[in-house]
């Protein structure tokens, strides 16, 4: 990766940056300044590389670790992002509480060791239902704790689970959950204040929700709707109520902000 991308600003053409938020839009090979365009451009680019992924035509080794996630993100953003299959340089949080992985003292690499293990000591072949959905459950818990790039994280992640889950009876419907749903359940699953562990435990019902066996049929819209209806039933109040509350401890300090912030600043995924 070039040496340029060493501090939260060198992400950003530097014309761009609004130096309330500390953010604007990312360096990109489109050389694109408009935020909005190039999420179109990005949006475009990376969904036809899933694509080739999804369809075994590019070669992705399934080691289950850092350089899995690696792969998995240069080649979803190789179109895009100079330092796409690149570790982020600069720590990130997003909302109060615990910061996730840290670059300064090689703790991004100590989750996804841990994700190894977890992964690999599995018997996904074998294992029930239930038994799944929890440990899909702690695998994403840790590599969302990992966080390890600067940005596409999420849809990352998402391929990674893929991959995991090949192993097993069942596989993942994304679609049958929201984006909002998703990002309050990874929100909440984040370490309290002073802890190392992920708490999967908010993650489990969004787990139960887009597992299906293997050879089951993509959901419909009607059935989505249902089944984002009776899991939004499994959270105690709205995503939308959760983000508003600031408390600095336990689960509901994780519950945070749109927005990233490291040392400097807040940015976007």
């Amino acid at each position: 990766m070039a040496s340029q991308f060493d501090s939260w600003e060198s992400y950003f053409y530097p014309d761009t940056i609004d130096p309330l938020r500390g953010e604007g839009t990312l360096r990109n090979l489109f050389d694109e300044r408009d935020a909005q365009v190039l999420a179109r451009l990005e949006y475009g680019r990376t969904s036809g590389r899933a694509a080739q992924i999804g369809n075994s035509e590019v070669d992705i080794p399934r080691t289950f670790d850092g350089a899995h996630l690696r792969a998995i993100h240069g080649h979803l953003f190789q179109d895009v992002y100079e330092w796409a299959g690149e570790y982020r340089t600069v720590n990130m949080s997003k909302g109060p509480g615990r910061g996730f992985g840290d670059v300064k003292t090689g703790e991004v690499d100590r989750y996804l060791s841990d994700v190894r293990q977890l992964v690999t000591s599995t018997d996904w072949a074998n294992i029930g239902r239930n038994d799944f959905i929890a440990a899909a459950s702690t695998t994403f818990a840790y590599v969302n704790q990992a966080h390890p790039f600067r940005e596409g994280n999420g849809r990352t992640s998402k391929v990674f689970m893929a991959h995991v889950a090949e192993q097993s009876p069942y596989r993942f419907d994304f679609a049958r959950v929201s984006p909002e749903q998703w990002n309050t359940a990874s929100a909440m699953s984040r370490p309290d204040m002073f802890s190392y562990a992920p708490e999967p435990a908010s993650l489990v019902p969004v787990f139960a929700a887009v597992t299906v066996e293997r050879n089951a049929p993509d959901a419909g819209p009607d059935r989505t709707a249902a089944v984002r209806s009776a899991l939004s039933a499994s959270y105690p109040r709205s995503a939308a109520a959760a983000t508003k509350q600031t408390p600095q401890q336990g689960t509901a300090a994780r519950r945070g902000s749109a927005g990233y912030r490291t040392d400097r600043g807040t940015g976007r995924e």
